[in-house]
């Protein structure tokens, strides 16, 4: 995948802690993503946490880290943690996996 100005897509992955589960965290990830331009997922993870990987220019990558940083508004996250991104196809789109 390229950027717009065709430069190299990146990709990133977070794991986001605090109370992300049951408050729309997923869908507002998604939503923020989308709007982005980016591609990727969320998932909520047994411990509690949600997992993003996302794909795409990087100005759009540091956006959407900085909004994970926020969460909407019943959330309250309490840490983001960038991760070793999985590898694997992603897209088209931005998803939310899993229940």
């Amino acid at each position: 995948m390229a950027g717009a100005a065709g430069e190299r897509a990146l990709r990133r992955a977070w794991l986001v802690r605090g109370r992300v589960q049951g408050v729309g965290f997923r869908a507002f990830v998604q939503r923020h993503g989308r709007a982005l331009g980016l591609v990727g997922y969320a998932r909520n993870l047994a411990d509690g946490s949600v997992q993003v990987v996302a794909e795409g220019p990087a100005e759009s990558l540091e956006l959407l880290s900085q909004r994970l940083q926020e969460g909407p508004r019943a959330a309250r996250v309490t840490g983001v943690e960038e991760v070793q991104p999985p590898g694997g196809r992603l897209g088209p789109g931005f998803d939310i996996l899993g229940p």
